[in-house]
C-alpha cells in the first residue's frame, strides 16, 4: 500500500479516536457540571473530555449546569466551547430547562451567549411559555426583553398569557399584557385567557387585569361555552358572579344548548346555582335533549339544587 495512504488513513484513525473522546472523562465532566465543580471541570477538559458529549437522553454537561443553576460551571462550559442550542432526545436546550427550574441568572447568561429564544421542546414550549407557566416573572421580563414573543404558541395553541392565567399568576399575567399580549387569542380548543382563568383560580384582580385588558366576556370556545359556562362547570361561584357584574350573558347557550344554570345543575355545584338563581337565570331552557335545569336535577335526585331552583336558599 502507497506510504502517503496508509497515513492518511492513520491520521483519520486518530482523528476520529481524537473526536469520540474518553466516555469515562465524558461522564465525569456530566458529574462535575450537576454538582457546579468548576476546578475538576476545567481539569477534564484540558484532559479531553468532550464538552458536548451527552449520555442516552440527549443532556450534554451544559444542559445539567443549568437545569441545576450552576452559574459557574455553565460559565466555564461555554467559554470552552460548550453548543448553546444543543438539544436532548425531547428537543429540551440549556434554556429551556434552565427555564423550567426557575434559574433566571442562567438564563440571563445562555440568552447573553446566543441561545435561541424561539427553540422549542418536543411538546412546544419554548423558555418564555414554561416561565409563564410556573410564574417566573424575572425571567419572563427578561425573555421579553431580549425579543422573545408574548404572543408564542406552544402545540395546543396556548399562549404565555394562557399559561399565566391558568395557573393564577396574576403579576405574569399583568407583565405579559404590559409587553404586548393579545387579549382574546384562542387555543385549538377555542379557549382564551379568560376561559382559562375563570375555569381554576379564584382571583377576582387577575379577572379584571384580563377584562379590563380587553377580554371578551361573553367569547365563545369551539363548543360554544362562554367564560361563564366555564366558570359555572368549574364550581366557581365567585367567578361567575364577577362575569355577571362584567356584563356575561346569563342565559347563553353552547352548542349542546347548556346554559350556565344548566352546566352547574348537571355537575351539582349548589353555590353556583344559588347565584345564578338569585341573578335571575332563566329555568325553563331547554337543552338540546329537552331538559330544563329542573329536569336534571330530578333525574339527579338532587334535592339541594330542587330547593335552591325553588327559591329555598340552604
Amino acid at each position: 500500500m502507497n506510504i502517503r495512504i496508509l497515513l492518511g488513513i492513520l491520521l483519520l484513525l486518530l482523528s476520529a479516536s481524537t473526536q469520540a473522546g474518553d466516555p469515562r472523562l465524558d461522564k465525569e465532566l456530566r458529574l462535575a457540571a450537576i454538582v457546579d465543580d468548576v476546578e475538576a471541570i476545567e481539569k477534564l477538559l484540558d484532559k479531553g473530555a468532550d464538552v458536548n458529549s451527552a449520555n442516552k437522553y440527549g443532556k450534554t454537561a451544559l444542559m445539567m449546569a443549568a437545569e441545576n443553576g450552576n452559574l459557574g460551571a455553565v460559565s466555564l462550559l461555554l467559554t470552552r466551547g460548550a453548543d448553546v442550542n444543543r438539544k436532548t432526545v425531547a428537543d429540551c436546550t440549556a434554556l429551556t430547562l434552565a427555564a423550567e427550574n426557575d434559574e433566571p441568572e442562567v438564563t440571563a447568561l445562555l440568552i447573553e451567549r446566543g441561545a435561541d429564544l424561539a427553540a422549542r421542546t418536543r411538546a412546544g414550549a419554548t423558555a418564555l411559555l414554561l416561565a409563564a407557566r410556573y410564574g417566573i416573572d424575572d425571567m419572563v421580563e427578561q425573555l421579553l426583553f431580549r425579543g422573545a414573543d408574548p404572543n408564542d404558541r406552544d402545540k395546543e395553541g396556548r399562549t404565555p398569557l394562557m399559561l399565566a392565567a391558568a395557573h393564577d399568576h396574576l403579576n405574569t399575567v399583568k407583565l405579559l399584557l404590559k409587553h404586548g399580549a393579545k387579549t382574546n387569542l384562542q387555543d385549538k380548543k377555542g379557549k382564551t385567557a379568560l376561559m382559562y382563568a375563570v375555569e381554576r383560580g379564584k382571583n377576582m384582580d387577575l379577572l379584571a387585569a384580563l377584562i379590563d385588558a380587553g377580554e371578551d366576556v361573553n367569547a365563545r370556545s369551539r363548543d360554544g361555552a362562554t367564560p361563564l359556562i366555564w366558570a359555572a362547570g368549574s364550581g366557581n361561584p365567585e367567578a361567575v358572579l364577577y362575569l355577571l357584574q362584567k356584563g356575561a350573558d346569563i342565559n347563553a347557550q353552547d352548542n349542546d344548548g347548556t346554559t350556565a344554570l344548566l352546566e352547574a345543575v348537571d355537575v351539582r355545584e349548589p353555590e353556583v346555582v344559588k347565584v345564578l338563581v338569585s341573578r335571575g337565570a332563566d329555568q325553563n331552557i331547554k337543552n338540546n335533549r329537552g331538559q330544563t335545569v329542573r329536569d336534571i336535577a330530578k333525574g339527579e335526585r338532587n334535592q339541594r339544587c330542587l330547593k335552591l331552583l325553588d327559591g329555598e336558599a340552604h
